[in-house]
Formats: C-alpha cells, sequence, structure tokens
C-alpha cells in the first residue's frame, strides 16, 4: 500500500529542476517542462512532488496553530523561535515559522499549476483521459488545500492559477480573500465531482497502491471547512473569517461523508495514533492522512512527533540521548489545557505526558504533547519517525457537523449534536451532556484535538478568539506577565519579511505587525 509513499518524496526532488526554466538552452539530458512529460509515469511523478509539498504540514501546525493558542503557554527561558509566536509579538515578520508557511505553501501552488497546465498541454501522453483528470483534481485538491492553509494564516495572498516566471511572481499584487476563496472553492469542486471514492480499483483511473491520496470525501471535507471558515466573523480585518451563512452548504458535505459509509468512528481513541494502525485502509479515522515512511535512504520519515517535546525527555530514557532526541526550549503544555481534562478522561494520557522525569540530577515536570510519540519506535534520525498524520479526521467530520447544526444549520440538536457529542465523551469514559451549546462543543474540540492543530482555527472560527485568548492570558500568564494581549489583528499573522522586502511597495504590511 506505501509504495507510491517511497516514490512521493523521492519525485519532490528530482521533479524540481524540471519546474523552472532559468536559461534558454538546456542540455539534452536535463528535464525540463518542455521534454519531462512523456509517458503516464511522468505525470504520476509529477503529482507525487505536488504531495511532498504536504511534508512540513504537521510541524506547521505545531508552532503556528498549536504554540498560538490557548494549548500551549512557555515557561521555559530559552527564548526560541516558538516565543514570539506564542507571546503576541508584533515583529514576527521574519520568525523562521511565519516565513516557511508562506514559502512552503507557495511552493506546493507552483508545483500543482505545473502539473494542471502540462497535464492540459499533453494530455496526448498521460495514457488515458481518466487518469488525466484524476491527476488534475488532485493537483487542485492540492492547490486549495495550500490555498486554505495561507488564508487562515495570513488573510490576503496573491492569487496565482497558472504558471508564472520568476519576474511575473514579482508583480502580483494580494488577491482579496474573496478572491482567494473563489479559487479555492473552484478547485475544490472540481476535486470532489472528479475524484474517486477510493482506490480499490483498476489502473490507469486508479489502483489499490495509491491509497493514501485524495479521494472525493478528502475534498468534501476540506469544502465543508472553508464553508465553515468563511461563515466565522471577520473582527474587523481581511482575514479567513467573511461572516457569510454557509453552514448548510458546509453540513450537506459532511452529510454526503457520514452517510457514505467509508468511515468509521474509532472507539479506542490511543488506537486512531498507534504506529500499527497507519494504513487509511483499515484505520476508518482517516479521512486524508500525509504519508511517511521510515528507514529508507533518502529519508522519507518525518520530525513532527517531537517537535513539543523536550531534548531532556529523550535523553532521561534508559537508551539515553538519541540521534531522534527532541527540541531545546520546548513550550509547555498550559496549565489550563492540563486542567480541562477530567481525571479519567481517557484522552488525557495519551495526549499528554505528565509525569516528573530527572535527566542529569535535575527534575522536569512541565507537560508535554506525545499524541504520536511511541519511545519504542524512536528512529535512528530524528527526522525519520514513521508515522503518518490525519490531516482530516472521521471524528472531527462528525463534530463539525454538530457544529453546523448549533449555527443553524439544518439538523436536530438530539440526534446531530448531542449523540455525537456525547459519543465522543463516551469514548474518552465521561458521563453524557444534554443541551450542548457552541461553548460546549468548543471545549469538547480543544480535549479531542489537542497536538492535532486545529484549536487556533477553531477559536477564529468561534468568533471568541480575542476574548477567551484574553482571558486566558490573564490566568496562564499572571506570574510571569510577559506576554501580549492579544488584540484582532493577532487573527492572521504578518506577510513575511522577505516576501515584503523582495518587491518593495508590491505588498502592505497586515496591521498591528512591526
Amino acid at each position: 500500500m506505501k509504495k507510491i509513499f517511497s516514490i512521493l518524496f523521492i519525485a519532490g526532488t528530482v521533479l524540481l529542476a524540471s519546474c523552472a526554466k532559468e536559461l534558454q538552452q538546456v542540455p539534452l539530458s536535463t528535464a525540463t517542462t518542455v521534454t519531462f512529460y512523456q509517458q503516464p509515469s511522468d505525470f504520476i511523478q509529477a503529482i507525487n512532488a505536488v504531495y511532498n509539498s504536504l511534508r512540513n504540514y504537521p510541524s506547521r501546525l505545531m508552532f503556528l496553530s498549536e504554540i498560538r493558542s490557548d494549548n500551549i503557554y512557555p515557561t521555559n527561558t530559552v527564548g526560541r523561535d516558538p516565543d514570539p509566536i506564542n507571546n503576541f509579538a508584533p515583529g514576527i515578520a521574519s520568525n523562521t515559522y511565519v516565513e516557511e508557511a508562506w514559502t512552503a505553501d507557495f511552493n506546493g501552488i507552483f508545483k500543482a499549476n505545473v502539473v494542471i497546465e502540462q497535464v492540459a498541454k499533453n494530455a496526448a501522453f498521460v495514457g488515458s483521459a481518466a487518469l488525466a483528470n484524476r491527476l488534475t483534481a488532485e493537483a487542485k485538491f492540492l492547490r486549495a488545500f495550500f490555498y486554505f492553509d495561507l488564508v487562515r494564516y495570513y488573510g490576503k495572498v496573491p492569487v496565482i492559477d497558472h504558471v508564472v516566471s520568476d519576474a511575473e511572481a514579482r508583480t502580483i499584487k494580494r488577491g482579496t480573500v474573496a478572491e482567494v476563496y473563489a479559487l479555492i472553492i473552484a478547485d475544490l469542486q472540481f476535486a470532489v465531482a472528479n475524484l474517486p471514492a477510493n482506490y480499490s480499483g483498476t489502473f490507469p483511473s486508479y489502483s489499490a497502491t495509491d491509497v493514501g491520496r485524495a479521494t472525493k470525501y478528502a475534498a468534501e471535507a476540506v469544502l465543508a471547512q472553508v464553508y465553515m471558515a468563511r461563515s466565522g466573523p471577520n473582527y474587523g480585518i481581511e482575514g479567513p473569517g467573511l461572516g457569510l451563512n454557509e453552514w448548510n452548504q458546509a453540513a450537506t458535505l459532511l452529510t454526503d461523508i457520514i452517510g457514505s459509509g467509508a468511515y468509521t468512528f474509532n472507539p479506542n481513541f490511543a488506537n486512531i495514533f498507534s504506529y500499527t494502525n497507519q494504513n487509511p485502509t483499515t484505520n476508518k479515522e482517516s479521512v486524508f492522512s500525509i504519508m511517511f515512511l521510515t528507514g529508507l535512504n533518502p529519508v522519507l520519515g518525518t520530525d513532527f512527533p517531537w517537535q513539543l517535546v523536550p531534548n531532556s525527555y529523550f535523553s532521561s530514557l534508559p537508551t539515553g540521548n538519541t540521534p531522534a532526541n527532541g527540541a531545546l526550549g520546548v513550550p509547555s503544555v498550559s496549565t489550563n489545557l492540563v486542567n480541562a481534562y477530567a481525571t479519567n478522561d481517557a484522552r488525557k494520557s495519551p495526549t499528554i505526558h505528565t509525569t516528573a522525569f530527572t535527566f542529569t540530577g535535575t527534575t522536569d515536570a512541565n507537560p508535554f504533547f506525545r499524541k504520536y510519540l511511541d519511545t519504542t519506535k524512536i528512529p535512528a534520525s530524528r527526522f525519520d519517525w514513521g508515522i503518518n498524520f490525519i490531516a482530516v479526521r472521521y471524528t472531527d467530520v462528525l463534530l463539525l457537523k454538530a457544529e453546523c447544526v448549533l449555527n443553524g444549520a439544518a439538523g436536530n440538536q438530539a440526534t446531530d449534536v448531542d449523540a455525537v457529542a456525547n459519543q465522543v465523551r463516551s469514548r474518552a469514559g465521561l458521563l453524557p451532556i444534554a443541551g450542548v451549546t457552541k461553548a460546549q462543543l468548543l471545549d469538547e474540540r480543544r480535549r479531542e484535538f489537542a497536538a492535532e492543530g486545529s484549536r487556533w482555527f477553531d477559536l477564529q472560527r468561534s468568533g471568541n478568539l480575542v476574548t477567551i485568548m484574553n482571558a486566558w492570558i490573564a490566568t496562564e500568564d499572571a506570574a510571569l506577565k510577559k506576554m501580549n494581549q492579544a488584540t484582532a489583528n493577532s487573527v492572521i499573522y504578518p506577510v513575511p519579511q522577505s516576501q515584503m522586502d523582495a518587491a518593495p511597495g508590491l505588498y502592505t504590511q497586515n496591521p498591528g505587525y512591526q
């Protein structure tokens, strides 16, 4: 099943040389967009290169969503790059993580544009109309995925729906949020209409070895999230919320996923993230996963399991400090989040490490996320963990549908909201509640999806981001008093300084940032 993914990441390094023509003349042995696309496998390699741009997506969620939110509070004094993200510092335009998200997402968009253009130009070499259609749908799904990431982090961004030169890219201004969404929605609607429901068919349309690629239901889930994000308030800024009432559009898509029977609510919370339950064919919580493989050369694994795990924890293990050690100056899970779990909540232990550990005579009792950590699976390289990241989880589909109903979409409080919330609570070992409110659902989502990168986007959509964050700061930061107050401008990040400098005067910085 994972054969495709041993090709997937390798393809990124091979193809990108063919995506940019800097010279007028090139050796015949060099692959370019003029000579590369000659057979079906070339197009497969090209779309694999687009998937490759998802590689840092899980870690990005840790730094720009989890750390920004009330789930994390940096009690350390190391003063590393995550701290100003958490502290709402105004001077973060040059921050490593702010820069990375913009660059990586646009790299993915540029590669997707190449695939879309080349499939259209060289359809005769693709092998079949069915494969050409699927590849275009995959590329459009991924382009929309990257743009949705961008609009939620930065608001307005350049809208680039075709292959452009570097010089042309430097002249394209930021599109409005509405223009960005127009492309996202059009791409996802195409993907919904043209992607298969699964990959258990016959090549060239699709093959069982392609399991893990985007499906119709993955596209429906992301499109539902787009409608929900657009329905959130705008906070008076040009961010992801447009104050639209599109809850019904989202609910219709989510209902289709639920009614498909393709996915199943896993009764065992910890098993969802088990290293032995990575195959999307059998892990029915996975609507769309970003796939990784360990133990290969070049390295095709991932680093997100340790990004919020302290280096000293690995050093305290009986095996000692390994090449897969953690990070320095890791920000701790906030006291507020730890206390949000009931003592008997079955999600707490698999999500948060709360047991003190000792290394070189120093005891560290700061809690940290452990949801993706299995110390029996430590790889030889810290960048080669072999666990997939579930970017769209079936439990999320269920709870998003409940949220839509609470916001006025067609549905029933008892069956579409209370029953769903209590199914999640029952799995956690908690008692049921009746008349679930928006606030209660938001709290349940926080406990359920901690360390999965959804918290900041949930707060954006709720309309209460500024209120919730400042109330949290007042208590969590009462002793150190190192945090700035959250404002409406804090809902999105600044345009990276490198982009401001690349074409002076082309972009205007987002308000509230230096």
